[in-house]
């Protein structure tokens, strides 16, 4: 079931995190892609890990299929806790997070 995949944060988690996010930034910063491309690929990553993931914790095709609104609801809430927890921490620091200031854009 889904919800057995929860476990807490170890050690790493941030660190880890981190990694991903450096490459997305490199990338990036070769031009390699727009922001938006960058980050439609990295959300399509993780949601194609997160199925093999999910997958490789059934013994067959048929109890994943039986599960899979369970699984889909698990990572959609996971997703938006995460997200929530992130645009907090944007607005809470916007002007040390992006340099400037929202009223910068006020006329």
């Amino acid at each position: 079931m889904a919800e057995e995949q929860t476990q807490p944060l170890d050690e790493k988690f941030y660190e880890r995190a981190d990694s991903f996010i450096n490459l997305a930034n490199e990338a990036i910063t070769r031009e390699e892609a727009s922001a938006g491309q960058i980050a439609n690929s990295l959300m399509f990553a993780g949601s194609r890990f997160n199925a093999w993931v999910t997958a490789a914790g059934y013994q067959k095709g048929d109890d994943l299929a039986k599960e899979k609104e369970a699984i889909l609801e698990f990572f959609t809430e996971q997703y938006k806790l995460m997200l929530s927890e992130n645009i907090d921490s944007y607005v809470n620091n916007f002007n040390e997070y992006l340099g400037y200031s929202k009223e910068s854009f006020k006329k």
